[in-house]
C-alpha cells in the first residue's frame, strides 16, 4: 500500500483510523495519506439547485472542515507523517470517498467504521459500509 485516502469527520471512529494510518506509516516511510473531509449538502434538485461558489467551499473550509480535521492533522504531524488535505462538498458522502480514490489513483481506503451516527445514520445508512460496498478498493474499516 503505497497511497491512501483517509475520509475523516472528526468523530472518534475517524480519528482511530487515523491512529492506524500512523501504524501503517511506520512500516512504510513512502506511504502518501491524503486526508478526506466530504462536507454532506442536500441534493440539487429542480431549477433553484444551490450553487457553490470558491467563497461558499471557503466557508465551508472554515466552518466545517478546520474543525472535523484538526485533531487528524495533529495525530499525523505528531508522527512525522506527511500528508495531503482535501475538502469536497457532495450530496451522496459514499459514493464521493470511493469514486475519489478510485478517480485519484489511491491503493485503498482506511476509514473509521462508524462517524456521527444517531439520526443521520438511521436515514442515510452508514457511509462506511456503503464505501465498502462501492469500492473496488481495499477498504479497512477501523472500529
Amino acid at each position: 500500500m503505497q497511497k491512501i485516502l483517509l475520509p475523516v469527520d472528526g468523530s472518534e471512529s475517524s480519528l482511530r483510523a487515523v491512529r492506524h494510518a500512523v501504524k501503517l506509516a511506520e512500516n512504510n516511510d513512502k506511504l502518501e495519506v491524503t486526508l478526506l473531509y466530504v462536507h454532506w449538502v442536500p441534493a440539487p434538485y429542480g431549477p433553484v439547485a444551490p450553487k457553490m461558489g470558491a467563497g461558499e467551499l471557503e466557508k465551508i473550509d472554515k466552518e466545517y472542515a478546520d474543525p472535523a480535521l484538526a485533531e487528524a492533522e495533529k495525530i499525523l504531524k505528531d508522527a512525522g507523517v506527511n500528508f495531503t488535505r482535501d475538502v469536497v462538498a457532495a450530496w451522496d458522502v459514499g459514493v464521493t470517498i470511493a469514486g475519489r480514490a478510485e478517480e485519484l489513483g489511491y491503493d485503498a481506503i482506511v476509514m473509521g467504521k462508524s462517524g456521527g451516527g444517531g439520526l443521520t445514520q438511521l436515514l442515510l445508512g452508514s457511509t462506511a459500509n456503503k464505501v465498502a460496498q462501492l469500492s473496488e478498493l481495499p477498504v479497512v474499516l477501523v472500529k
